[in-house]
């Protein structure tokens, strides 16, 4: 497979993953629902350390504000970082907890137009089409320009602590059920994929 058919392939698996736990609809989740600073910073503590990421709301505004809000009520505490693929992404954001992954299963938001391309370490919103943008997020390893093109607007970038990314267990590849992970929560996630990553809180760095 060329590299260009390989970057398509992992896209769609991309798209794809973020329907299981991603549906129709509209609202806010129960979340607060402010708008952010023009920037901001979020720190995250994870099982392999700390990375940090800074947010700059006008690369894409309706995912800044939606993460800023998702952050400051602390929806990623105690979350599986379910999807390492080297190379290409990692990503999380189904909640451990089931009635809140339930509940944010229809709180889509509209597309941002993509004004920033998809560099190695760009945080990005996770879609399976157009206006479907939940929870879930996912970091670029690499260069994804490709992603552009697809409507994945990056909203921030890690600033510090990039080198955890590289520490995290991907040895599950694809093989995640994030729907059993909506419908059954952190515990199964554990009893299942032991070796995962977690992150254990995200904060708004003040």
């Amino acid at each position: 497979m060329t590299r260009s058919l390989l970057a398509a392939a992992l896209a769609a698996a991309l798209i794809a993953g973020a329907a299981t736990a991603c549906g129709g609809g509209g609202g806010s989740g129960g979340s607060s629902n402010d708008q952010a600073p023009d920037t901001f910073k979020a720190r995250f503590d994870t099982t392999k350390g700390p990375f940090e990421v800074t947010v700059n709301r006008d690369w894409a505004p309706k995912g800044a504000d939606r993460f800023y809000n998702l952050v400051k009520d602390h929806y990623y505490d105690n979350q599986p970082i379910f999807r390492v693929v080297p190379g290409f992404v990692v990503q999380w954001g189904i909640s451990g907890d089931p009635a809140t992954a339930k509940k944010w299963q229809d709180a889509t938001i509209k597309d941002d137009p993509v004004k920033h391309s998809n560099d190695q370490g760009t945080i990005t919103f996770a879609t399976q089409g157009a206006d479907s943008r939940t929870t879930q997020v996912f970091v670029n390893l690499v260069a994804n320009s490709g992603l552009d093109s697809q409507g994945f607007s990056p909203f921030g970038t890690v600033t510090s602590g990039f080198p955890v990314f590289n520490k995290l267990y991907s040895g599950y590849g694809d093989g995640f059920d994030q729907g059993a992970l909506t419908e059954n929560g952190a515990s199964w996630a554990r009893e299942n994929f032991p070796n995962l990553d977690w992150i254990k809180t995200a904060r708004l760095v003040l």
